[in-house]
């Protein structure tokens, strides 16, 4: 059962963290694009709003998985605690409370990661719809 604790351990978690990182460096090159986008280089608003809206769903992808992610974590954390306590034949505390603790650590690593991707999809969302509303206006729209 070693290799499903360190499945969990840095599997989950680690998958976590790049996922974090991933929206983390997404949301960074949007937020950029929109602080220079011109847009009188697009003819029709449908063009505009795809420039914008690009790669942004994958914000929301990671804010909506990632309290899944979590919850396998905590599942296979507590498979595992149950496993250890039927094959070493003995109820000690500290086995418990070690994989109770693993299994909420990835718990926690999936909220950590999916409340700010929540956060930075809306940010970015409402950015997007000021962007559209501000081409429709000088377009006349």
């Amino acid at each position: 059962m070693e290799p499903l604790k360190v499945g969990v351990e840095y599997g989950v978690i680690g998958l976590l963290g790049l996922l974090a990182v991933w929206a983390l460096v997404v949301a960074i090159e949007r937020w950029r694009f929109y602080g220079r986008v011109d847009p009188s280089r697009f003819a029709t608003v449908q063009t505009f709003e795809m420039a914008l809206t690009k790669r942004l769903v994958i914000i929301g992808t990671i804010a909506a998985n990632a309290p899944y992610i979590g919850l396998l974590g905590t599942v296979l954390g507590i498979m595992l605690t149950f496993h250890t306590m039927g094959t070493s034949g003995a109820l000690a505390i500290t086995t418990i409370m070690i994989g109770l603790s693993l299994a909420l650590k990835a718990t926690a690593a999936g909220l950590v990661v999916a409340i700010p991707c929540v956060v930075m999809n809306n940010v970015l969302r409402r950015r997007v719809s000021e962007l559209l509303a501000q081409h429709k206006v000088h377009h006349g729209a």
